[in-house]
């Protein structure tokens, strides 16, 4: 299960284990598009958690990683990032980021 987080909560989310971050925007359409794949994924990978993040919401974050298109998924191990790839995925190529990155 992906879950949706703040500022306050980004984080503490991801300071320990692996983390994968889908950065979005509830007006971007690839976001929708691809919020459904990282809700399958995060179901069959459990060794990963799954988080989200939106950029109007919370823009600190997104500027402290400069992100400037969305959707930016970003693995994470131990609060330092790993990995950023912007723009849509197919789920395969989702399943192969994630796995090749943990």
């Amino acid at each position: 299960m992906v879950k949706l987080v703040n500022s306050e909560e980004f984080n503490n989310e991801i300071k320990e284990g692996i983390t994968f971050v889908d950065f979005f925007a509830t007006w971007c359409g690839p976001c929708k598009m691809i919020s459904p794949i990282v809700d399958e994924v995060s179901n069959e990978i459990s060794d990963v958690k799954f988080i989200k993040v939106d950029v109007d919401v919370s823009s600190d974050i997104a500027a402290s990683f400069g992100i400037m298109s969305i959707p930016t998924l970003m693995m994470f191990k131990d609060g330092k990032e790993i990995i950023k790839h912007t723009g849509f995925i197919s789920k395969d190529e989702l399943i192969d980021f994630i796995n090749k990155n943990k």
